[in-house]
């Protein structure tokens, strides 16, 4: 039977999250509705991808409690519209609105994280009470709301990163050197939960320069605004395509969250350098039981020069993360399939995972 399902994306990340899982719903015979907010490269990626959207909040809000207040009544606003209108059957994606709308509209909400909630205190007291399902990996804690989790033994980014939807092709980025080459992420940290967290600043960024440039080209993908000196550097390349730049990259360092489970996916050797190294469960079972990416403090910054030393030191690294990268997807589930038939059976397919969670295990 036909469905219509509504999702809202805040973030490009939530865009390559839900972009498979649209598609094969559409191919099933769903109605879909996508609704988002102006958000760095977001819009761009839609239109792109050829993704049909409503922009609830083209505005960009300034940095301020009052702005953060008017943009959250706005989108209240116009996304009951977009639900008046469309009239879902489930609310999907990463967004307090959606779980706070769904109640009052009395439609089933998702809620897809990847957080601990010891990292997301906030996001989780103003959205999990309110969800109806938190969809989120095995080692994630969800805190006391666990009881409302569906955990599944993957990752979020293998909805898009998985072998099976993900081919790399080198042929997709002929402006990008076909030798050696490195890629440089850096995050904005803007986030509310980015208070007091430090990443690469301009001198590290210098030294990680220095040490690289001998052995190949350097790439940076900057969230942020970069120092005149550093634009030489700055990756031009259609963001739809940026993972397959990932994937062909010598080494990866940043100090972004989400690329470093990318590049921990696609088998790049990588190393992340911020405040949050050692609390975060998705990348703790990535560095410590997969040893796919490398995790250094920001108190530590010999160790982060050593670490790119050995990196580089050692011709067999990039082979060596590659089959690491098998063995861990040989050990996780198929995260599109089980997410396509999660929704697609809800509410009986929270029935069966509550009642049996090794049902997963048969989308392999």
């Amino acid at each position: 039977m036909s469905k219509r399902y509504l999702f809202y994306f805040g973030h490009p990340a939530h865009y390559h999250l839900f972009k498979n899982i649209i598609l094969e719903l559409q191919k099933n015979g769903h109605k879909t509705q996508v609704v988002i907010k102006s958000k760095d490269i977001l819009e761009n990626l839609c239109k792109n991808a050829g993704i049909e959207y409503i922009n609830v909040l083209p505005e960009y809000r300034k940095n301020s409690i009052f702005s953060f207040g008017i943009s959250f009544l706005k989108k209240y606003w116009r996304i009951s519209k977009v639900i008046r209108t469309f009239k879902p059957d489930i609310l999907l994606g990463s967004e307090p609105t959606l779980a706070h709308l769904g109640l009052f509209f009395n439609i089933p909400s998702f809620v897809f994280s990847e957080d601990d909630v010891h990292i997301i205190p906030q996001f989780a007291k103003i959205t999990y009470p309110f969800v109806n399902c938190i969809i989120s990996p095995q080692v994630c804690d969800a805190g006391k709301w666990n009881k409302k989790k569906i955990g599944y033994d993957g990752f979020h980014k293998l909805a898009y990163l998985h072998p099976s939807v993900f081919i790399p092709n080198r042929d997709l980025i002929k402006n990008i050197d076909r030798s050696n080459y490195f890629i440089l992420r850096l995050a904005e940290l803007s986030a509310y939960h980015d208070n007091n967290r430090n990443g690469i600043n301009r001198s590290i960024l210098k030294k990680i320069i220095e040490i690289l440039e001998p052995h190949g080209t350097v790439y940076i993908n900057a969230e942020r605004p970069l120092e005149p000196e550093f634009e030489k550097y700055r990756l031009s390349v259609d963001p739809q395509l940026i993972h397959h730049v990932l994937y062909f990259s010598k080494l990866y360092i940043g100090d972004s969250q989400s690329m470093a489970v990318e590049s921990a996916l696609l088998g790049t050797p990588g190393i992340r350098f911020n405040d949050f190294v050692g609390e975060i469960s998705v990348l703790n079972e990535l560095e410590n039981k997969y040893k796919l990416t490398v995790g250094v403090k920001t108190s530590e910054k010999e160790k982060l020069f050593s670490t790119v030393h050995d990196l580089l030191s050692n011709p067999n690294t990039r082979e060596l993360y590659r089959q690491r990268r098998v063995v861990m997807i040989q050990d996780k589930i198929n995260v599109l399939s089980f997410f396509l038939w999660f929704i697609e059976n809800y509410p009986e397919s929270k029935k069966i995972m509550k009642e049996n969670p090794d049902y997963q295990y048969r989308f392999k």
